[in-house]
């Protein structure tokens, strides 16, 4: 028979075989079983699925028991077990589930803690003997307060409130950073004692103390030299290194080479005028207007004549002269729609109408006005589903929907974070004359966990903020905005005084999810960053080494090539 590691294992799986002869009934109940040598064993009767821990409970209900018989689901004796045989099945699962914890905790690569409720340690995996350099044989027994600051142990919140954290930055000792996830161990509702895994991100917070110091330094030269690259590069002002927005960039970059009319998908805030703004200077009409109209912030009934502008004397207060409208302001170069599924519908039918004759007159006019304009479009709604609803028009959609490009939000190139954020933090420093503050690890780990519905306008909004609030150079989390310290569950027990490493560590969270194409990109930006570390970029992308060596072998990576 096959070890088993579970009490839930059916009773059945213990049974010896019975006569049904044997069985002595009373009154239609089985009261015993009759043995070899002619005596009865006081017995009781339970379904052969029974787990293996009710039937102990059922012999300990009644102690003149001394086996039990099976029966099967018509009823019929299938089986018995005796008490000696009950012992000798909790016996082995026992033995069979510490052998699986033992192994299990040793596997792990985060250092493991058991506690029982008087904090006395049970046990301590290799993980946390090379973590805190502490041998098992020393502590298990002991308890934790004999080996860390009492107030550095999160476990205890766990014994004395039922506290449950998870990923929250934690320094147990000022030479280690850790994050930590904490629980209860629960019996019946009862707390019976606390589990702790910590993954080690001390080599993480030194390298990316180097990183953010190089950055700053790397920063302040691309300052000098930003007036050179902007006018070379009309992109330059796109910040990131990401595989989605480097692929974003690209293809604007050639769509610009054309006159072809752009549609932009984005949510709010990710930077579409920013993309609009670029394919005009990267076109052959960058010397002639780009003009930019908000869909959403006019209303209807002055759209029109904004967009196509009015005749002298065309209604009441208008100029006498008459005024231009934005596509006639754009004649020549680019005209960008923003926010074009508010366009009302009676408006899409006449931009329609002059998109396709490349001519329209003005409000009140009567001679028709000849326009060269490029259209660059971008939305933050699903057109399709708009077209099959009948919210916009199906023609106009085709024809904006030329060459479609999505801009991809900030929670899908969580990578590209801590440079935005170094840019938005010099940026301000800058304008207030004041030096660059530090930011303490847990704040960047929030940024990194926030899912950014805002995207990259809502997080320089943030940096502004951090910058104002920062105490001694140092932004900490209780600067941080309620909605962040909620969503990332982030532990606002701050130390009196910042760790020496208040820095900006940079986990790619999620970083080896989606297609194979995005995992090895950020596989190989894991290990450029490290300059090859194994350790560390297996901590950057948030996987165990043993994973990332699996992930190099299936991609061929070697030695971060």
């Amino acid at each position: 028979m096959s070890p088993l590691f579970s009490f839930s294992a059916a009773v059945s799986a213990f049974a010896e075989p019975i006569d049904a002869a044997n069985v002595i009934l009373r009154a239609g109940r089985i009261e015993g079983v009759r043995k070899q040598d002619g005596t009865v064993a006081a017995a009781a009767a339970v379904p052969a699925s029974c787990p293996l821990p009710e039937a102990c409970r059922t012999m300990l209900k009644n102690p003149r028991l001394s086996c039990l018989v099976l029966l099967d689901s018509h009823g019929e004796p299938a089986g018995v077990v005796s008490l000696h045989g009950l012992l000798a099945a909790m016996t082995d699962v026992c033995g069979n589930q510490a052998a699986l914890l033992e192994t299990l905790l040793d596997t792990m690569s985060e250092a493991t803690t058991v506690v029982d409720t008087s904090n006395t340690v049970l046990y301590w995996n290799e993980a946390a003997e090379k973590i805190y350099e502490i041998s098992r044989e020393n502590v298990i027994g002991t308890s934790l307060e004999t080996h860390f600051a009492s107030d550095s142990i999160r476990l205890k919140d766990a014994l004395a409130q039922g506290t449950t954290v998870q990923r929250v930055y934690h320094v147990p000792r000022p030479d280690r950073h850790v994050l930590i996830n904490s629980a209860p161990i629960r019996l019946n509702g009862e707390i019976i004692g606390a589990i702790s895994i910590e993954q080690d991100i001390t080599e993480l917070v030194r390298l990316n103390q180097e990183l953010a110091d190089t950055t700053a330094h790397l920063h302040t030269l691309k300052q000098e030299m930003n007036r050179y690259q902007a006018a070379d590069d009309p992109f330059f002002a796109i910040k990131g290194h990401s595989a989605s927005i480097q692929a974003a960039i690209q293809a604007a970059k050639k769509v610009a080479q054309t006159d072809a009319t752009v549609l932009l998908y984005g949510e709010s805030g990710v930077g579409k005028e920013l993309f609009a703004q670029a394919i005009h200077q990267a076109s052959r009409r960058h010397d002639k207007p780009f003009i930019a109209i908000n869909c959403a912030a006019i209303p209807a009934a002055l759209f029109e004549s904004e967009l196509f502008g009015y005749q002298g004397g065309a209604f009441t207060g208008a100029e006498k002269k008459g005024k231009p409208g934005k596509l006639e302001m754009a004649h020549g170069g680019t005209l960008f729609l923003d926010e074009i599924g508010e366009l009302p519908l009676e408006l899409q039918v006449k931009l329609l109408r002059a998109l396709q004759e490349k001519q329209f007159y003005r409000v009140g006019g009567t001679d028709p006005i000849t326009v060269n304009t490029r259209i660059i479009a971008a939305t933050n709604r699903n057109l399709e589903q708009m077209v099959a609803e009948g919210r916009f028009r199906e023609d106009l959609y085709y024809r904006l929907n030329v060459f479609s490009l999505e801009i991809p939000p900030l929670r899908e190139r969580k990578e590209d974070i801590l440079e935005l954020v170094q840019i938005f933090i010099q940026e301000h420093s800058i304008a207030h004359g004041q030096p660059v503050p530090r930011i303490a690890p847990e704040v960047m780990q929030a940024l990194f966990d926030y899912s950014w519905p805002g995207n990259i306008r809502q997080l320089r909004n943030v940096i502004e903020r951090l910058f104002i609030l920062q105490e001694g150079g140092v932004i900490l989390p209780d600067h941080l905005p309620a909605s962040i310290r909620s969503e990332t569950a982030l532990s606002l027990a701050v130390p009196e005084r910042p760790p020496a490493a208040a820095i900006a560590p940079r986990p790619l969270k999620g970083g080896v999810s989606g297609g194979n194409g995005t995992e090895q990109e950020r596989i190989l930006a894991a290990l450029d960053r490290t300059y090859g570390n194994k350790k560390a970029a297996a901590e950057l992308l948030g996987i165990s080494r043993g994973t990332l060596y699996n992930k190099m072998r299936k991609y061929g990576i070697r030695d971060g090539k």
